[in-house]
Order: structure tokens, then C-alpha cells, then sequence
């Protein structure tokens, strides 16, 4: 039996169709920077070691938790605005900023600092987001950005908290 043609999403919004498209592009962009940085955030999680490691440890396991709670939400966005989010691990590899860290040992220092300014990087996409989605006039993203980009800076802080020398 051949597959037939499944029928285009077409969920209702009065956002305009190029706005919406500029918007779902903005976002998707945000979702793969999310999971890439809550990747890199479990990978340090997993592998940091030294004096302080439980409290880095369970530091970076609540950030991790609330950044992979941030996707569902992000996609959501995405949908509810007509358009289609990310659908594979390959697509967010080709859409995330966020670069990966594969090396074989990271000082606690340095996850630190690279999880801080990762952070940070991500604090700028939503802001230019921001900018997208209020030009579009999507009030129900723009006011969730803010939440997204104050919960990004509040992890950057503790990151720098934690990594300051006495």
C-alpha cells in the first residue's frame, strides 16, 4: 500500500504567514541552541569532578532539568503559530550557535566558565527573538521570552557565583 499524502498543518493563527514563518524561525533556532546547551549542561554533570563536585553536580542537574523543562514549551510556541518545529537530532545539529564540548576531560573550572557563557549566548538569541516576535505582534511569545531570558541569566550568575576565586 503506497503512503498517501498526509494534508499541510494548517493550525488557525492571525499572525501573518510571513511573520509567523519569521517567528517559528527564531524560535526553532532558540529550541536547538535549548537542547544543545541541556546537553552540554548533562554531559558536565555527568563528568565533573573534584572538591566540589556534589555541589556542582546537583547545581548543574537542576540547571540541565530546567532548561530541557524550557523545549515542550519553545515547540509548542512554534506550533500554535501554524508553523513546524525541529524533528531530529540532525536538525537541531544544523540549526544550534551553541557549540558542543566532546573533549575527554574539562577542568570544573572550565565547565563552569563555558556553561556561563553559553548561558549568556543564549540570553542573545532570545532577546533577538524578542525583537522578532514583537515586531509580529505574537504578545503570547514575547511575554514567555522573558521568563526563558531571565531563568538563562539567573544560570549564568550562579555559574559565575560559584566560579569566583575567595
Amino acid at each position: 500500500m503506497a503512503d498517501t499524502p498526509q494534508p499541510e498543518l494548517a493550525t488557525p493563527t492571525d499572525i501573518a504567514t510571513t511573520n509567523a514563518k519569521t517567528v517559528a524561525d527564531a524560535l526553532n533556532g532558540v529550541l536547538a541552541d535549548s537542547f544543545a546547551l541541556y546537553l552540554k549542561t548533562k554531559n558536565f554533570h555527568w563528568h565533573v569532578s573534584g572538591p566540589h563536585f556534589r555541589d556542582y553536580h546537583l547545581m548543574l542537574d537542576d540547571q540541565a532539568a530546567q532548561i530541557l523543562g524550557t523545549t515542550d514549551a519553545i515547540a509548542e510556541r512554534v506550533r500554535k503559530t501554524g508553523n513546524v518545529t525541529l524533528r531530529s537530532i540532525g536538525d537541531i545539529s544544523r540549526r544550534q550557535t551553541i557549540q558542543d564540548n566532546d573533549k575527554p576531560f574539562v577542568s570544573a573550572d572550565d565547565m563552569l566558565a563555558e556553561l556561563r557563557e553559553d548561558n549568556l549566548q543564549l540570553v542573545q538569541a532570545l532577546r533577538e527573538a524578542k525583537d522578532i516576535v514583537d515586531e509580529a505582534k505574537d504578545n503570547a511569545t514575547s511575554g514567555i521570552l522573558d521568563d526563558w531570558t531571565d531563568q538563562a541569566e539567573e544560570r549564568a550568575w550562579f555559574l559565575f557565583e560559584t566560579s569566583r576565586k575567595a
